[in-house]
């Protein structure tokens, strides 16, 4: 009898930003909103069911461009029993960004981030090198 393997690959197909900040993540969100003109908000919380136990809530914001599928969402690293990635543990929220594909708007985008006096650092992050990309699914 021939046995047939499935193979599954996860599609990676976004841009991540790592965000350093103190602030809260509405605080951040006003003062991206106001530098960035953008319109993140709130939505409903990112839950992850990891397998050991209780799943894991996440605090999570939505800004989509108008007459784009472009969404961008702003995502706490630290939720309410964890991190999201835990080898980033340095980093307080992320951005990831879904059918962007513009390099000229991404470098203007970081480099308004980085205006922000509040943020220490906003880097691109590969995702398909984190250990726990798989949270990043949704």
């Amino acid at each position: 009898m021939n046995k047939k393997f499935l193979k599954l690959e996860l599609d990676f197909d976004f841009i991540l930003i790592a965000l350093t900040s103190q602030l809260k993540d509405y605080r951040l969100c006003f003062h991206i909103n106001k530098i960035a003109e953008t319109n993140f908000r709130k939505i409903d919380e990112l839950e992850l069911q990891l397998k050991e136990g209780e799943p894991r809530y996440f605090s999570r914001y939505l800004h989509q461009i108008p007459n784009s599928e472009c969404k961008f969402y702003l995502i706490a690293n630290r939720g309410s029993d964890g991190f999201l990635i835990p080898e980033m543990k340095e980093s307080d929220y992320f951005i990831l960004i879904k059918e962007f594909i513009d390099e000229e708007d991404l470098v203007l985008l970081i480099s308004q981030l980085r205006r922000i006096k509040d943020i220490q650092a906003a880097v691109e992050v590969n995702p398909a090198k984190l250990k726990s990309k798989e949270n990043l699914l949704f």
